[in-house]
């Protein structure tokens, strides 16, 4: 047997440039646009993702979203406003002066929009559909004690139930 096998040689380590790890720029004005969609649909389009990371999230809650993402949500859950605004932490004549001004939702009410855009989009997963996901929110659940998911998830432990109840209907465990 030679040597050249029975020895291992060291390995040239080369440096990669900390360039090469960032695939996508990140744009230096996210305007928060498109964030209710995001989640519902998912990435519409390729160029769309990658502005909504969990830090450019981050600064755009400490900012506040669109009064559109407002209108957005609402349309997609289809619930009436005296419905989504109490499920908001708003009374219903702040969710109509907001619909109007082209301003930016406080931090907190842009915090719950995400929310329920969040929990739209996994029962849109989990059913296969809007329409159907729509319908199970709105239903009372045996594995929630009754309470429709809407209702239930007007806080984030409520909002951890429900997304909790949706991956075991994902899963197959009904209890």
């Amino acid at each position: 047997m030679s040597d050249t096998l029975t020895k291992a040689r060291p390995r040239k380590i080369r440096a990669v440039p900390a360039a090469h790890f960032h695939r996508r720029p990140v744009p230096a004005e996210i305007t928060g646009s498109g964030v209710v969609n995001f989640y519902i649909h998912g990435p519409l389009k390729k160029n769309v993702h990658h502005a909504f990371t969990a830090a450019n999230l981050v600064k755009l809650m400490e900012v506040g979203l669109p009064v559109r993402e407002l209108t957005v949500l609402q349309a997609s859950l289809a619930v009436p406003v005296e419905r989504l605004a109490p499920m908001l932490g708003i009374s219903k004549a702040t969710f109509h002066r907001s619909k109007g001004a082209g301003s930016k939702l406080n931090p907190a009410v842009s915090d719950r929009v995400v929310r329920f855009a969040r929990l739209l989009g996994q029962a849109v997963k989990v059913f296969g559909g809007l329409e159907d996901a729509k319908q199970w929110l709105n239903s009372p659940q045996f594995g929630l004690g009754g309470a429709l998911p809407l209702d239930y998830a007007k806080t984030e432990i409520g909002v951890r139930e429900v997304e909790n109840l949706l991956g075991r209907i994902a899963y197959g465990v009904y209890t």
